[in-house]
């Protein structure tokens, strides 16, 4: 497989913004970039990882949950989905979809799960579900509950009505007990900086990418049980001890649980 280096790539930007190595000199140029109009884009993307660490905890510990179903899983860096609900529970078992074969080949050299437990990687799209559940099944129960993790990927829906019939198309095949964690991009924080950056990584070749606000990420919801403290910045929400007064970011995050 050939890697287009020279055009940036929002996964590899992401990367960088974490701290990775898994990137090349356009997206640390496009993510430069990014940096000097928005100068805490980094620290959002920190925050959406230690966010995704305390919902899988919740899920794993508080709701029981052993399976987890995580679409646009994004570069590997640390702290990831199988690490930390296997770490809790090493039974526990996993699907990572993405539909960018680059992501897929990292993925299945990088991620490795517990013996008890079990990792599996698909390249599929979200939009299309029946592909998705049809090779999960090979992975996961789902007559059990499952936790469908979307993580700073339907923001590159741009789309509205798409990307709220992607999401609910998914959460349909889920069976009661299961729950959608999901993040969002926002411009409520930065204004129209944001939305100009949003534009410019997408003039340059990259993933088409759109902000929405929290009344738009709070639709996704609709008809599950939206658990406190409901959408809010991801450093928000429920944040470990002495970390109650983190600066809000401009991702919003929210878990919710089907009934």
């Amino acid at each position: 497989m050939e890697i287009d280096t020279r055009t940036p790539q929002s996964a590899r930007i992401w990367n960088y913004w974490l701290g990775g190595k898994d990137n090349y000199e356009a997206d640390r140029a496009a993510g430069d970039d990014v940096l000097a109009q928005i100068p805490d884009i980094a620290v959002g993307a920190r925050a959406e990882r230690a966010f995704l660490v305390r919902v899988v905890r919740h899920l794993v510990r508080e709701a029981g949950i052993r399976q987890f179903l995580d679409i646009g899983t994004g570069l590997p860096t640390m702290n990831n989905t199988h690490q930390i609900a296997q770490d809790i529970a090493p039974e526990s078992r996993v699907v990572y979809v993405d539909n960018d074969p680059i992501v897929m080949a990292h993925a299945r050299a990088l991620l490795t799960g517990s013996p008890e437990g079990a990792t599996a990687y698909l390249e599929a799209d979200l939009r299309e579900p029946d592909a998705i559940f049809e090779e999960a099944a090979r992975t996961l129960d789902f007559g059990q509950p499952v936790a469908l993790m979307l993580l700073g990927v339907i923001n590159h829906i741009v789309d509205s009505a798409e990307a709220r019939r992607s999401v609910a198309r998914l959460v349909a095949g889920l069976p009661p007990g299961s729950h959608l964690a999901l993040s969002h991009s926002t411009a409520e924080l930065h204004g129209e900086p944001m939305v100009r950056v949003m534009r410019e990584i997408t003039a340059r070749g990259g993933t088409p990418i759109r902000a929405r606000d929290r009344g738009e990420v709070t639709r996704f919801f609709d008809g599950l049980e939206l658990l406190e403290p409901g959408v809010v910045s991801c450093s928000r929400w429920r944040p470990e001890p002495g970390e109650e007064d983190a600066p809000e970011v401009y991702i919003f995050g929210g878990l919710g649980r089907i009934g």
